[in-house]
């Protein structure tokens, strides 16, 4: 089993990131702030204004601890990774796969499969906690809706139809999203999906924690020696994490939603902590990051008993585990690929 390693995230603006001994040194003017043990680290984010050391980044490299690159806001901008892990046969195997469409159209089915499932458990959950609060029948609609989309994905179904599918299931889960804010809903409010710029505060704190995720499964891909650039629900595109965007679909719901609800509901993030930018794009101040990335941390701590291998498991390391799975089916080991499916 994987040990779940903790991610450095840097913030500060104008830190400086150095290697000393077997550590990794954050410093503010010249200052050190912060000093970690490189085995205790499986990665790093760094946001805005942060830069690292030459000596840094190879020694991360050697060590196979994956250094990011965010803006401020969250975008991601580049990444720095040491040499290709894993055997060359397994992603010739992947990049076989991702050009077959019936492949490619088979292990679309699986994760799409999982994401409107896992999206359906949200609604459901909601509604046996509150079950007559006014957003109940909608919320059970919508649940409907989403057990009849997956019962819709038959096997040898073409890629568009998956696509589709996946498409309107998004939708009927989106729909029904505003219902489950019950608190400071003057101020978060879901109407639909906007990125690039998020247009609300309920978009921006969604798209921060999507952010997250897809770094911690892009990472979790280059462990087990798949490249995240070749997928099979999203197709290449020049820059984008395909096969990532595919893994975190399965994961979004249960781990970006739920943490984005509990945050608001729970007050831990408040109106104050947004900012409208004169782009009307919204973006969170530095405070409320740290709020985000500490919830999100202590989040990936918890432990579920992985419903395929029957074990328990931190929640952090479910990116790993379904990348291993993936890999497994992909070399033949597995006769499909198994998802993760929220119980």
């Amino acid at each position: 089993m994987k040990r779940l390693q903790n991610t450095l995230y840097v913030t500060t603006q104008g830190a400086y990131l150095a290697k000393e001994g077997e550590a990794v040194v954050v410093r503010v003017e010249k200052e050190s702030r912060l000093h970690v043990p490189i085995h205790m680290l499986g990665s790093i984010v760094c946001f805005g204004q942060v830069t690292a050391s030459p000596f840094l980044l190879g020694f991360c490299g050697e060590r196979g601890v994956g250094v990011s690159f965010l803006s401020a806001n969250g975008r991601f901008l580049a990444r720095v990774e040491g040499p290709v892990s894993g055997n060359v046969l397994l992603r010739r195997a992947q990049y076989r796969r991702s050009d077959d469409p019936r492949a490619s159209a088979d292990l679309a089915r699986s994760i799409v499969g999982a994401k409107i499932a896992n999206s359906r458990t949200v609604l459901l959950r909601a509604v046996r906690d509150r079950p007559q609060s006014a957003g109940a029948d909608a919320l059970r609609g919508a649940a409907a809706a989403l057990a009849q989309h997956v019962t819709s994905l038959p096997e040898g179904l073409p890629l568009d139809a998956v696509r589709g599918i996946e498409g309107s299931a998004a939708r009927a889960y989106f729909e029904v999203f505003d219902h489950l804010v019950t608190q400071q809903k003057e101020h978060f409010f879901f109407r639909e999906r906007s990125r690039r710029p998020p247009l609300d505060n309920l978009n921006a704190l969604l798209s921060f924690l999507y952010t997250l995720l897809c770094h911690d499964v892009e990472a979790a891909l280059e462990t087990v020696g798949l490249d995240p650039a070749a997928g099979f629900l999203h197709r290449d595109r020049p820059g984008r994490p395909s096969l990532a965007l595919d893994l975190m679909e399965e994961l979004r719901a249960f781990l970006a939603d739920r943490l984005a609800l509990s945050l608001i509901n729970l007050q831990q993030v408040r109106p104050a902590d947004f900012e409208k930018k004169e782009s009307g794009g919204v973006v969170m101040n530095d405070e409320a990051r740290k709020t985000v990335l500490v919830a999100y941390q202590k989040r990936k701590q918890e432990e579920i008993v992985h419903p395929f291998l029957g074990e328990k498991a931190a929640v952090g390391l479910l990116p790993h585990l379904q990348a291993a799975l993936l890999a497994r089916h992909l070399r033949g080991d597995l006769d499909g690929y198994p998802p993760f499916f929220w119980k």
